[in-house]
């Protein structure tokens, strides 16, 4: 196996004394894992941060070992890690996306809809601006994975909160059921944080 690519760095977990076990989501080819020596390093740590387009080159001898990575970073969302809803914002739809999505299987709708939400995440002035983008992907990635419907429709960040609150069920009985961990405590902390502007 051999790659180069862009990719959305969606999960990090430390292995070892200083490297990471990085998971990434690609147009071209889903979601990849792949070893990063050195990922906890002075150098690659502002690099393997959830939510960063990074550049990845990714490269195992056979299908049965875990690759490689080398990555190199495109876009930081480093800057947004210190304001709240930003914060949260991203943990929760780089969390939602790695514990759902299947490995290796391409969803090129799904890849550009969160580089675009990302992207919303950290150029909207207020979460305003981005919370109907949020809405319509966690609609879109339950359609994708074959669970969903039609964007209910909303105006206002009281509807697109009820909205979300509707979809709360769905999300936790069909893309997160059996997974190790709590991935809907991040959403319930963006809720609480996005009801105070309401």
């Amino acid at each position: 196996m051999q790659l180069r690519a862009p990719a959305i760095l969606i999960a990090v977990r430390p292995h070892g004394e200083t490297a990471v076990i990085a998971r990434l989501l690609t147009e071209e080819y889903g979601l990849v894992a792949g070893y990063v020596a050195g990922g906890r390093g002075r150098n690659l740590r502002p690099v393997v941060i959830p939510g960063n387009l990074v550049a990845v080159d990714l490269r195992a001898k056979s299908d049965s070992q875990l690759p490689f990575a080398k990555l190199e970073l495109l876009e930081s969302r480093g800057p947004w890690l210190s304001e709240p809803l930003p914060a949260a914002a991203i943990q929760w739809v780089t969390a939602l996306t790695a514990t759902a999505l299947p490995e290796r299987n391409p969803y090129p709708s799904l890849y550009n809809a969160l580089k675009a939400l990302l992207e919303a995440i950290c150029q909207a002035p207020s979460a305003r601006g981005w919370a109907p983008a949020l809405l319509t992907y966690e609609t879109l990635l339950l359609r994708e994975l074959g669970y969903g419907g039609a964007k209910p429709e909303a105006e206002g960040l009281a509807d697109i909160l009820a909205a979300m609150e509707k979809l709360a069920d769905p999300l936790q009985r069909y893309l997160l059921a059996d997974r190790f961990g709590d991935t809907m405590a991040a959403r319930e902390q963006l809720i609480e944080r996005l009801r105070k502007m309401v």
